[in-house]
């Protein structure tokens, strides 16, 4: 029986090595691979998920049962949809605010119009704190060249979207739905000066995109659990949930090879993976990772000690 590792003791290490360290908030990535048993799993997610907000990380949480797991562009709408993009927003004013040594106390609320609340707490005319921050506004997002084109003109608009007029709507709202996977055509954001569709050749970009833009606006960095035991099922349940076939199993493990070896892309990105038993089935005919040479050589143990188990390994098991 293979040596496990107890889970809070596995979960200091994440702390002391990822979520406490200046790896991930300068910018690092890792991906983490933890194989639990089914009465665990819970467990596992709510401390993972607990601590990482705890430590000032933007978490979300994605289950291959739910969301197809093997498309790129899946990933990004299964984040996209968790994330608060106004909040966002209203982050980046604020921090630029700040660089401008405007006195922003108190100024948090998204529901209204953050150039209206920076103005009156400092005693100035709206017109006067638009003036000094789009200019920030256009070098820091509508140019930064660390975010695909369309997903920083995005951002630009969602920006001066919180520009809310006195008893007027946000404006933005097709933005979001565009980015949320709502409307996936771009006839809707045309208008915003965006010309491209998310979907699996450009959704690794705007992941990309998105990770950057959460540190960006003020976050330690992005947390994301992913439950993939369901692309393991090598039969049909037929219980109305989504089934992976041999192929969709395969693209699902690219996938996940890619975000392993696109590390140095994908800033602030702390990924846990979580799975189960059947997963390290090295048969060929299996569903477990043996069926992609690829991601096992990249995530296995080279080294195994009989009763020990290294805490910062790429794949751990837990009990």
């Amino acid at each position: 029986m293979p040596a496990t590792l107890p889970l809070q003791e596995w979960l200091r290490f994440i702390d002391d090595e990822y979520l406490s360290s200046g790896f991930i908030r300068e910018g690092g990535a890792a991906v983490k691979f933890a194989v639990v048993p089914e009465p665990l799993k819970t467990d596992l997610q709510n401390a993972v998920r607990r601590r990482c907000l705890e430590s000032g990380f933007a978490v979300a949480s994605l289950d291959a049962a739910e969301v197809r797991a093997h498309m790129p562009q899946d990933i990004f709408f299964g984040l996209a949809r968790q994330v608060d993009w106004r909040l966002l927003s209203c982050r980046f004013i604020l921090r630029m605010a700040v660089e401008r040594s405007y006195a922003v106390e108190g100024v948090n609320d998204t529901s209204g119009n953050v150039f209206d609340a920076i103005a009156d707490a400092n005693g100035l005319e709206k017109r006067l704190v638009l003036q000094n921050l789009r200019p920030i506004l256009q070098d820091r997002v509508f140019r930064n060249p660390n975010m695909a084109r369309d997903f920083r003109v995005a951002m630009y608009c969602l920006c001066e979207g919180q520009d809310v007029l006195d008893g007027g709507s946000y404006n933005a709202e097709p933005v979001l739905d565009w980015l949320r996977g709502v409307n996936t055509g771009v006839s809707g954001v045309r208008p915003f000066g965006i010309y491209s569709s998310i979907n699996r050749t450009t959704a690794r970009y705007f992941i990309e995109s998105t990770l950057y833009w959460i540190q960006l606006s003020g976050y330690a960095g992005t947390a994301v659990l992913l439950d993939n035991s369901r692309v393991t099922l090598a039969r049909n349940p037929k219980d109305g949930r989504r089934y992976y076939t041999r192929a969709m199993t395969l693209d699902h493990y690219e996938l996940l090879r890619e975000l392993v070896d696109d590390g140095d892309r994908l800033p602030g990105m702390l990924l846990f993976v979580v799975t189960n038993d059947e997963f390290l089935d090295e048969n060929a005919s299996s569903r477990g990772y043996g069926v992609y040479p690829a991601l096992r050589t990249r995530i296995m143990n080279d080294v195994r000690d009989r009763n020990l188990v290294n805490p910062v390994a790429s794949l751990v098991r837990l009990s």
